[in-house]
């Protein structure tokens, strides 16, 4: 169906660009006094706006499975992948390497996709995966060594966190609709954010515009825009398709950063976006599904 195809093509384009304004939250919390601060606001006010849509969704018979189930997706996605992610980037591991870390995604879901979920990677589909890991190496480009050793491990951690969060909620394939969803997310990921900001000494919020503005940034656009468009894809297609995408976001990315903060276009992240763009492509041309795998 024409329809249901450009739906999905226009949701996937959306997640991209949504997912990549993460990492320009990132740049505009770095006016702020600590991007934990950050997070913890973040959440906390994403948890109290989605508040009303979880207890309409426990009234109306949201299992306490479904509920646990939600909130593991949220230590995993919002607190693993971002704290283990933005600590390492804090120690001094370079955002190249730092973004390279978390291409290694795409390439870890596919892997264990197989085995747990039943959706197995034919031969174009490998290739694609490879390519656009090349091309998010060709567009970040070289950076300093700078950070411990044991600094890596964390984007790693990060990198696992997701995937596992990805892999959990697909193999779990439940009802919850998405603004719920995304509330208990952001509650888990809120408490535990409490502890690291208190462990930074600081919980209350700069009345400055640069804090505002980052903070109501992420929750628009990283929140309810990235991971909500991120959940959504994944009920709509595979694991893989949809974690192939994440090859996208440090091409698009570095639009942004040009778009917003002038920065230049180089010609290698250029070949970099376009080779991302062709491994996507591949990379979604898949073998038919299994039974219980929709097709997109």
């Amino acid at each position: 169906m024409i329809r249901p195809l450009l739906l999905t093509l226009f949701l996937e384009a959306a997640m991209v660009i949504a997912w990549s304004s993460g990492f320009i939250g990132g740049k505009l919390s770095a006016a702020t006094p600590g991007v934990f601060l950050v997070l913890f606001w973040r959440f906390f006010l994403a948890a109290l706006a989605l508040a009303p849509f979880v207890v309409l969704a426990i009234r109306r018979g949201m299992t306490a499975r479904q509920f646990v189930d939600q909130a593991i997706v949220g230590l995993l996605a919002l607190l693993v992948y971002l704290a283990a992610g933005l600590k390492a980037i804090e120690l001094g591991v370079p955002l190249g390497l730092a973004a390279l870390i978390a291409a290694l995604q795409p390439l870890a879901t596919a892997a264990l996709a197989g085995p747990l979920l039943g959706e197995r990677a034919g031969g174009r589909q490998w290739l694609g995966l490879a390519l656009g890991f090349v091309g998010v190496a060709l567009a970040v480009g070289g950076t300093a060594d700078t950070a411990p050793t044991w600094a890596y491990g964390l984007c790693l951690l990060g990198m696992i966190g997701l995937v596992l969060a990805t892999l959990f909620a697909k193999a779990r394939e439940d009802s919850t609709a998405i603004l719920p969803a995304l509330g208990i997310q952001s509650a888990v990921a809120t408490l535990v954010f409490l502890v690291l900001t208190l462990a930074e000494g600081q919980l209350r919020p700069p009345m400055t515009a640069d804090f505002a503005l980052a903070v109501l940034w992420f929750i628009v656009f990283s929140t309810l825009g990235g991971y909500g468009l991120y959940w959504i894809c994944l009920k709509r297609s595979t694991a893989t398709r949809v974690a192939s995408l994440i090859y996208l976001t440090p091409p698009v990315t570095m639009i942004w950063a040009w778009a917003m903060f002038d920065e230049a276009l180089t010609a290698a992240g250029l070949a970099g976006f376009a080779l991302c763009l062709l491994g996507v492509a591949l990379a979604r041309q898949r073998p038919a599904a299994p039974a219980g795998c929709p097709q997109t």
